[in-house]
């Protein structure tokens, strides 16, 4: 019979790691005598990063004796004690390739049921000393689980665990995690996971975008169970020359350009909120790279963007003294998971200053198909000065049948007229939204200032929107995610300290940053943070795909190789090395 060896708990602690100083509960100590298992956690133990760990789908994580045996094995270690991989449970029994999903187990006055498999990230590596620990893990299938708690209890140590029900469709815990984490995510296997009830919201999501991905065919790569976007294939790797067809003023310290192929190849269709990159070359300047989103309607002859030049923006400077019709510049193939989504659902747009740009190409999408659903188009700028394409949305919110407008002006002009020119004095905001009675069932596309999206989207989940309906873009570099690293204060990006790099030149798109590469480095996860570039990182070891980046150009070779492949045209930053030179959309 199967027995409880050791209840192990743990308070969050700081730990120094590569000069940081990291949050963690992965250290756990055996405790003697009865504890209580709660619904969050067992009476002494706490959880350090809520957001990765704990809750009542993750309540008391399991590791079994015969795992430790393994790992003692392959590692040559004899020095692990109860707790050692972070567990509250050291079990006799419970192998992950034998317990299911919706497996119910009664351990001493308590009633758990398996949830999920576990969901490892660098601390493990931490705990252990072994920096590649999350993906040894996931590679020997012995992840280990989670148990909700169905009644709370005490527990201790010399409990029998005895099972009282079998979980529907019987899928193994190593089975469940595999389907994930590795190649081959095979529908039928994803439908029979997503049957049990007990399968824990996060990994039920996940199988839901897998599964989705699946219908989409051989046009999308990647694991969107992981980084919860269906990448479509880029058009063409690197860049192509294409040439100013037109340079149009739109307003105040605005311009568009139409770009067309030097090639006259027809431009294969994008999704509606997609950007390119544009490589710039100023007379008397370094080379620039920006990233702008396509504003126009998709024709297959020319992408559209629109520029707002900055006080002190070298590529808005750029193009408004430099750059002429008949000039050509390189263009990368469109990207981005900002996108239309179909459906025939309410919709609406939120943006403000240049910000209107992606959802001006989302609402073109809609109006080229002659869209019967309920659309809303939200915009705040200072007045008509500033105020792009005001002609244009018109006309395109009259071609809609279903179609709603609302301008707003924080300081309109001299001969501005509401009613005509803007509908409201003030920013927009929350208040706004709720003044017009937006459907909370539609899916919110916002782009704009930091703070403006942000706040709506603060507000939005506030009355009540579900945080998966509403959709942000941000120009520029992202916001990093750093799970337990001690926050500071964000340096702007910059140089590596030392000496410089000797390797190809890594180009960082979004921060508008060109470092040599310094082969000593691990990876180009580690580049990116000693130039304090925003990254998105959690397992380190290719596992999660947090670290995903869009690959604009060039190539990289992996090592260690990851579980499961990038989309293509994209890479895995914690990995990765350059093959020479690269443009990263970071």
């Amino acid at each position: 019979m199967a027995r409880l060896l050791s209840v192990n708990v743990g308070l969050p602690r700081d730990v120094e790691w590569q000069n940081r100083i990291v949050k963690t509960a992965i250290w756990k100590s055996s405790v003697e005598g009865p504890r209580m298992a709660r619904t969050l956690n067992i009476d002494g133990d706490r959880q350090a990063d809520r957001a990765g760990h704990g809750g009542k789908q993750r309540a008391v994580f399991v590791y079994q004796i015969d795992s430790y045996r393994y790992w003692e094995r392959h590692l040559g270690r004899s020095d692990f004690v109860y707790g050692q991989f972070g567990e509250n449970f050291t079990v006799d029994g419970l192998a992950d390739a034998e317990v299911c999903i919706g497996d119910r187990y009664r351990i001493g006055g308590a009633l758990f049921e398996v949830t999920q498999p576990r969901v490892t990230c660098y601390r493990l590596g931490i705990r252990m000393d072994v920096p590649e620990m999350a993906a040894l893990l996931v590679l020997h299938d012995r992840p280990g689980f989670y148990f909700r708690v169905l009644e709370e209890g005490y527990v201790q140590a010399d409990d029998a665990i005895i099972k009282t029900a079998s979980g529907e469709g019987g899928m193994s815990v190593s089975e469940i995690n595999a389907l994930l984490y590795k190649p081959g995510h095979r529908r039928d296997r994803l439908e029979r996971a997503l049957r049990n009830p007990a399968l824990s919201d996060g990994w039920r999501h996940s199988f839901q975008a897998l599964l989705t991905q699946s219908a989409e065919g051989a046009k999308v790569t990647g694991n969107a169970g992981l980084t919860g976007v269906i990448e479509t294939r880029p058009a063409w790797g690197g860049f192509r020359e294409f040439r100013v067809a037109r340079k149009t003023p739109v307003v105040n310290h605005v311009t568009s350009l139409e770009l067309q192929p030097l090639d006259g190849r027809l431009l294969e269709n994008y999704l509606p909120g997609q950007f390119i990159v544009l490589r710039l070359q100023p007379r008397s300047a370094p080379l620039l790279l920006r990233s702008y989103s396509l504003s126009g309607r998709a024709d297959g002859q020319c992408f559209r963007v629109t520029i707002k030049r900055e006080p002190h923006g070298a590529a808005g400077r750029f193009v408004s003294e430099e750059l002429n019709e008949g000039d050509l510049v390189e263009v990368s193939a469109p990207r981005g998971s900002f996108t239309l989504i179909r459906g025939d659902g309410p919709v609406a747009f939120l943006s403000a200053g240049i910000g209107m740009t992606p959802v001006l190409g989302m609402l073109h999408a809609l109006a080229a198909e002659n869209s019967s659903r309920e659309i809303w188009w939200l915009y705040g700028t200072r007045s008509s000065l500033e105020h792009p394409f005001a002609q244009e949305v018109r006309e395109l919110l009259r071609s809609l049948p279903n179609a709603h407008g609302h301008t707003c002006y924080s300081a309109p002009a001299p001969g501005d007229r509401q009613g005509t020119d803007y509908d409201s004095t003030g920013h927009l905001d929350t208040a706004i939204l709720k003044t017009l009675g937006l459907p909370i069932e539609s899916d919110f596309y916002l782009c704009g200032p930091a703070k403006f999206m942000s706040d709506l989207t603060e507000g939005l989940a506030g009355v009540g929107v579900a945080r998966h309906r509403i959709h942000t873009e941000m120009f520029g570099s992202g916001s990093s995610i750093t799970p337990g690293i001690a926050t500071s204060p964000r340096q702007p990006p910059h140089q590596p300290a030392g000496e410089p790099g000797s390797g190809g030149l890594v180009s960082f798109a979004r921060s508008g940053l060109a470092v040599r590469w310094n082969p000593s480095m691990h990876s180009l996860l580690d580049l990116a943070e000693a130039c304090d570039v925003p990254a998105r990182w959690s397992c380190r070891t290719g596992v999660c795909h947090t670290c995903e980046t869009g690959l604009i150009s060039g190539l990289v070779t992996y090592q260690p190789n990851p579980i499961d492949g990038a989309a293509d045209g994209n890479l895995l930053l914690c990995c990765s090395q350059p093959a020479g030179d690269l443009v990263i959309d970071l």
